[in-house]
């Protein structure tokens, strides 16, 4: 199979749509955790759990998409920088299914049940069971701040990739016609 020098439309598009969940997600986190219980603060939880099963459903088809199509050759670059763009993305993918599975299992842990969008109750992963939610809530927490400084190393490479090296990998990624 012959690799196009860009990616497919439908790949462009769930990068830049879980990229969006991804940011505000993240931002929605940090926002939320200090504000006082209260309607707002549970509001905000919804979302935030909205949003990270969406990204869980979305990396599962990214996934199954990424392994049927074969992505754009890369440029030349080092080796070094090849296997570590690689292991990069696929430790992005593997978070892409930590991140929201850990926040999942702490809610649940907590007591506290998922209904995505409002009006699909999604299954308790577990009973209520507090010592565990402690645990459950470091392991979200570690898998975010991972996934968001994995994520900055990823937006760190293509700037030096797009501006530096001036090479044409971010276009395969960018929208519209190139």
């Amino acid at each position: 199979m012959i690799s196009s020098p860009r990616y497919t439309t439908l790949a462009i598009g769930l990068h830049w749509l879980m990229a969006v969940l991804i940011f505000v997600g993240f931002a929605m986190g940090l926002y939320m955790v200090d504000l006082r219980i209260g309607p707002d603060k549970l509001k905000l939880y919804s979302w935030h759990k909205w949003i990270g099963v969406t990204v869980l459903i979305l990396a599962a088809f990214r996934l199954w998409w990424r392994l049927l199509k074969t992505p754009p050759t890369k440029p030349a670059m080092p080796t070094w920088q090849r296997h570590t763009a690689t292991g990069t993305h696929w430790l992005l993918y593997l978070l892409f299914f930590a991140v929201p599975v850990t926040g999942w299992l702490f809610s649940s842990a907590k007591g506290f049940s998922t209904v995505y969008l409002g009006v699909l109750p999604l299954p308790d992963l577990m009973q209520k069971n507090d010592d565990l939610a402690a645990v459950l809530k470091q392991a979200h927490l570690i898998t975010s701040y991972s996934m968001g400084f994995l994520v900055g190393i990823h937006i760190l490479a293509a700037l030096k990739h797009q501006f530096i090296d001036n090479d044409g990998l971010v276009r395969r990624m960018m929208p519209g016609r190139h």
